[in-house]
């Protein structure tokens, strides 16, 4: 992990192998009109006050993301400046988004790969800023490597250029309480959200239910979580009908995990529930070639989940957060569920299942009913459920239902508020009928067209009665199958781990309702 440094020392004199810069372009210029952002004073001074031409000779556009290199003027301690792209220049006060300079410093950290050592100096109004840059900086070097060949050096190192080793921030005060804080946030937050992402990305060989629930117990002794493991002879004595059902097919049994963080100062109660389906075949209901090989990420909600209670812990939210990880590999044998067959789940309902590839819905309605027990003030449900979602929202986009629209809006503010993309979907009672089914009390499908909102439709007839409840599918966000962006690497992305801290950060001090 990239170790994070606040620095109220001049770009030139910093002893890097980089200082960062960001530059824009000015709204309603002509084109290739550069501006050199705030914070980099004296780089450009360096230059004699024309590094925004020298960049403009090079092909730089300002354009949000673009990544141009150039020697270091003379009198500099670092060779290299960075110049990172943010796109229009605001007109307003002239400030850069949060979500501006993540994703600039995410973009300038991944493009530093290999480096030792880098000075941003970037624009920094408050603390807030500092902390989004950092928070950049950690999600933009990550690299997951775990499977590379080591290369032939001598040394074992990992094929391929290390991750940038050591971020200095600049324009940060390094012994003001607030500026402090917020690298420790962003640490925290990014340190638990790469490891979502390593989660996601670990093969399906290697992280079945029972490795999955390891890695959480381990993770709760480290950091004073309770946590309790449900393996799959106490979900049968329990009646876990969903859980088993989705499990039935698979050698690596399910498990039920719950992880428990509690503050002394606690006045609220949130709980958060991930599917956690380590592989997703589409059981019986086989999934067809070309839809298989990403299936590992089916456990993103899982990961979020888990990622965000530690969080919550490292952070010491004054909130009681409890995180359940319904876990199940879906397979198909002689063994597993088969369309048809009804399952009676831990709420006591039958469901028929139609479909052994909509099983996501089963195992979180298991925990859904399982929660509610406890009486929460809120429940959100992460999952990577529904190709409806993605079709509707594409691959960026996560979709919100609730059982309550202020909740909805609460919790779409808090996703934008911390850059993560999302949309408020409706929940409308009539896809209802397309559930009811002559055999059980519901189906586990429904209508074809607004697939995802029958899902969510089919996953609020477990939430406790009086519950307020929010379901985030995550299907498209999730994975990043094409290139790098911003601080999104590709394959597993961490989508919903910054948006369920900020809700437990909200509900903390009140100001979530």
């Amino acid at each position: 992990m990239t170790a994070l440094t606040l620095s109220t020392a001049a770009a030139p004199g910093l002893r890097t192998d980089a200082i960062v810069v960001g530059v824009a372009k000015v709204t309603g210029s002509k084109s290739g009109d550069l501006v050199v952002a705030p914070g980099a004073e004296a780089v450009d001074k360096a230059y004699d006050g024309r590094l925004a031409g020298v960049l403009e000779t090079l092909g730089a556009s300002g354009g949000e993301g673009e990544v141009t290199k150039l020697p270091a003027p003379s009198g500099f301690k670092a060779p290299l400046v960075v110049a990172v792209g943010l796109g229009a220049l605001p007109e307003k006060d002239g400030s850069f988004s949060a979500e501006t300079l993540r994703r600039a410093a995410g973009v300038a950290a991944r493009a530093l790969a290999g480096t030792k050592k880098a000075g941003f100096a970037l624009p920094v109004s408050d603390a807030a800023d500092a902390g989004a840059i950092g928070e950049g900086v950690l999600l933009g070097a990550y690299a997951f490597d775990t499977y590379k060949e080591a290369a032939k050096d001598g040394n074992g190192s990992k094929s391929g250029k290390a991750p940038l080793a050591e971020a200095t921030l600049l324009g940060g005060k390094a012994r003001d309480k607030a500026f402090k804080a917020a690298i420790e946030r962003a640490t925290a937050v990014s340190e638990e959200l790469n490891r979502a992402r390593d989660l996601i990305n670990t093969p399906p060989n290697d992280l079945n239910p029972e490795a999955f629930a390891a890695v959480a117990q381990a993770a709760a002794k480290e950091h004073g979580i309770k946590v309790q493991v449900l393996d799959e002879k106490a979900l049968a004595k329990g009646g876990y009908g969903g859980i088993l059902g989705v499990g039935a097919g698979s050698a690596s049994a399910p498990r039920l995990v719950k992880l428990s963080y509690t503050s002394s100062k606690a006045k609220k109660h949130l709980a958060f529930i991930g599917k956690g389906i380590t592989y997703d075949s589409g059981g019986i209901s086989l999934k067809p070639a070309g839809h298989n090989e990403t299936m590992k990420c089916d456990m993103s909600g899982a990961a979020a989940v888990f990622a965000a209670v530690v969080a919550a812990a490292r952070l010491g939210l004054e909130v009681n957060v409890t995180g359940w990880l319904a876990l199940a590999e879906n397979m198909p044998s002689g063994s597993a569920t088969r369309p048809g067959d009804v399952l009676r789940m831990y709420s006591g309902k039958t469901v028929e299942v139609l479909n052994t590839d909509a099983e996501g819905r089963l195992v979180l309605a298991d925990a859904l009913a399982k929660a509610s027990e406890e009486k929460p003030d809120a429940i959100v449900d992460v999952a990577t459920l529904t190709g409806a979602m993605m079709l509707a929202l594409g691959n960026r986009t996560f979709g919100i239902m609730a059982n309550d629209d202020a909740f909805r809006s609460a919790v779409h503010e808090a996703a934008e508020e911390v850059g993560e993309a999302a949309w408020p979907m409706p929940l409308p009672d009539h896809l209802k009928k397309g559930m009811d089914s002559p055999t059980a009390d519901i189906a586990n499908m429904g209508e074809r067209y607004g697939g995802g909102l029958v899902a969510g439709l089919f996953l609020k007839e477990f939430v406790g009665e009086g519950i307020t409840w929010a379901h985030l599918d995550i299907a498209g966000p999730a994975f990043n199958e094409q290139g790098p962006f911003g601080y999104t690497p590709k394959g597993g992305t961490g989508s919903a781990v910054r948006t369920l801290v900020r809700l437990a950060e909200l509900t903390a001090v009140g100001d979530l309702g």
